[in-house]
């Protein structure tokens, strides 16, 4: 494949834009309202994660909780643009971006209905290089960080943007081999029963203790989809983001609707005025039509990354239990989830540590995500916090 690279005359990326946002603060929208019991019911729906502690006010009364609290995968949730903003500076003329991974680090505030949160955003730094799909390829990392009315900080969230010239990625034809699959009768009941299965690992109130988990263990597999329009648009219309007139400008400077956006592809924020659905990101720009996958240099319709790395953490809580707390995640993206394919999500237990102060210890837990196919989707590292028995 480096041969091809190297053989195609591959239009070039122009940076120079962006090195006059890395370090600075960057703004955009934030939320206008408070977080409400539904937001977290509508998530928690939206990301295919029926765990009742999310939906269920009498349930979640008897857990250790002790009330509806948002997922910790709902932080993302709690901004404006997915947390790609600030990763997407600068003005690089016909160029798209795909997710290539999320790190987070959770500091201990959970969110809770009532919350107001907004965010802090800055441009952390940016690499190019030449990549099978694309030729040059920019990767670049911004980071969001979620704080509270009270001021505390819950989390800072690293995103990778991959920016990269539509044409370079037409033209590489990566994904021509990938083909829309056939699901017989007998293996959709198949799929059905396995993630029935897999929900009924927390179905009912469960603690899962430090002095319980081996090294080695095996997480249950969870299995997602098959991935439909549908069940990508359940999950965009699950951001609080997306409802009209949920969001208001900081008034800090942003570049990120000038990035150099295909025209096929922009939002129309003049016709926005008149009607909000030309800019929310569902019927018109990028997420309209599946034609527009291929316009990128993809073979068909496909879910976003953020919704991957939410799916990582569902996956780690729902194993760990009602006292579990992921404190950091580094979630890699090789593949999206296609319209059509299946998400499997595996996890084991690569190490244990007492924590210091004795009432607690960190357990370490590599994740993987593969479709039917076994083809690798993401590869993710977490430390998940469990109590002491």
């Amino acid at each position: 494949m480096v041969e091809k690279v190297a053989s195609l005359n591959m239009e070039p990326l122009d940076t120079s834009d962006t090195d006059r946002w890395v370090g600075r603060p960057i703004g955009g929208g934030q939320l206008k309202e408070p977080i409400t019991r539904n937001d977290i019911r509508r998530w928690a729906q939206g990301m295919q994660n029926p765990n009742p502690l999310y939906y269920d006010e009498r349930y979640a009364a008897e857990s250790a909780l002790g009330e509806i609290l948002a997922p910790q995968s709902f932080t993302v949730n709690c901004t404006v643009g997915l947390g790609t903003v600030p990763a997407i500076q600068g003005n690089i003329p016909g160029t798209h971006m795909l997710f290539g991974g999320d790190e987070w680090w959770f500091y201990g505030p959970r969110i809770r209905p009532g919350d107001r949160i907004r965010s802090e955003r800055m441009l952390f730094d940016y690499r190019v290089s030449n990549t099978r799909f694309a030729g040059p390829t920019m990767f670049s990392r911004g980071d969001t960080t979620y704080i509270n009315q009270r001021g505390e900080t819950i989390a800072k969230g690293r995103c990778i943007a991959i920016r990269y010239r539509a044409e370079n990625a037409r033209a590489m034809g990566s994904f021509t081999d990938q083909k829309m699959p056939e699901w017989k009768i007998e293996d959709l009941e198949q799929l059905e029963a396995q993630k029935f299965a897999y929900y009924e690992t927390f179905r009912n109130h469960m603690i899962r203790y430090f002095n319980d988990v081996n090294e080695g263990q095996h997480l249950p597999v969870r299995p997602i989809g098959p991935h439909t329009v549908q069940t990508f648009a359940t999950e965009w219309r699950s951001y609080i983001f997306t409802v009209w007139g949920a969001e208001e400008p900081d008034g800090l400077p942003n570049s990120s609707m000038e990035a150099g956006w295909l025209p096929e592809l922009l939002r129309d924020m003049e016709k926005a005025k008149v009607d909000p659905s030309y800019a929310d990101g569902l019927y018109h720009g990028p997420a309209s039509h599946e034609r527009n996958a291929q316009t990128i240099g993809m073979p068909r319709g496909y879910g976003y990354g953020s919704t991957m790395g939410s799916w990582v953490l569902d996956y780690l809580t729902n194993w760990g239990g009602e006292l579990a707390f992921v404190v950091h995640c580094n979630a890699r993206y090789v593949g999206p989830a296609f319209v059509g394919d299946a998400t499997f999500l595996t996890g084991r237990v690569t190490a244990k540590e007492k924590s210091p102060r004795g009432n607690a210890g960190i357990v370490s837990i590599d994740v993987e995500m593969k479709n039917q196919d076994g083809m690798l989707m993401t590869k993710a590292q977490a430390e998940v916090r469990l109590p002491l028995r």
